[in-house]
């Protein structure tokens, strides 16, 4: 959205400084080159202060962990399971087939 708003704000800086440049017949009186300069200037400035405000205010992630300072990263190793089904009889005498976790 920031961006939308930026190119939106840019185009129409840009097109009201080429409908605000004076005609060939009225600059005659006057010379252009100080105001182009400043008109050019702050163009900078504006172009600028948009381009601030549209990037993250965070950096990048701090790198930990990346190298190996420490050696190795501990391997952790889990007992091989597997789920089996086995018949459960309850209080009242009612027999159930339950999944039960076997580890070995």
């Amino acid at each position: 959205m920031k961006r939308i708003v930026s190119a939106c704000v840019a185009a129409a800086t840009l097109a009201g400084m080429v409908t605000a440049g004076a005609s060939p017949a009225q600059a005659g009186g006057w010379r252009a080159g100080p105001a182009i300069a400043l008109g050019a200037i702050g163009g900078l400035a504006l172009g600028s202060a948009i381009a601030a405000g549209s990037r993250p205010a965070y950096g990048y992630a701090p790198a930990y962990g990346y190298a190996p300072a420490y050696g190795p990263a501990p391997v952790y190793v889990e007992p091989d399971c597997y789920v089996v089904r086995r018949r459960v009889v309850d209080e009242f005498g009612d027999v159930y087939l339950r999944r039960v976790r076997v580890c070995e």
